[in-house]
This record gives structure tokens, sequence and C-alpha cells, in this order.
């Protein structure tokens, strides 16, 4: 499992107030930025081969529980897109 740079970019849709679900472009659901205490935290999801949710897996289990302290969501954008270059076998 890999994700590309034909991915990007990566799309925040809000769930709730304090959760917003990472999406690639296509739709595919990468993972959740959550609101815990004082700070977002991403966490990653990916569905395997029965479709049933694996909390830390998928292309982003490398960026499971960063957290940034700033409120700004917009910083996100970098670090899983810098997530998606680690992790891209597609040059």
């Amino acid at each position: 499992m890999s994700v590309s740079r034909a991915d990007l970019p990566l799309q925040l849709h809000p769930v709730s107030a304090g959760v917003q679900q990472v999406r690639s472009v296509h739709g595919e659901v990468f993972g959740q930025i959550k609101w815990i205490d004082g700070r977002w935290k991403f966490k990653a999801l990916w569905r395997d081969a029965e479709g049933d949710w694996v909390p830390g897996g998928g292309p982003l289990t490398t960026c499971h529980n960063t957290t940034l302290d700033s409120a700004c969501l917009a910083q996100w954008q970098l670090v899983l897109t810098k997530g998606v270059n680690d992790s891209s076998t597609d040059g």
C-alpha cells in the first residue's frame, strides 16, 4: 500500500468540531485529525481487504500520532504532504 503525488492535495473534511477527516483528492480516507488536549493529533486509518478500519494503518502510518500545537489546520497540509512524499514510490 502506498500513496502517490496523484493523491494530492490531501483534503480535510469536517466531521465534528474536533475531528477532520483526511482524504485523498480521489476521496479515499487516510485518517483523521483530532483535537485532543489542546492540540491537533493525526490518527492514520485504513480499510483492510475485508473493509474493516485499521487504526494506525495505511499509507500515512509514519505520521500516526503526529501532533501540532497550533490550532491552524493549514499546517497539516505540509505535514501530511511530507508523509506522502516520504512514502511515495513514483518519484
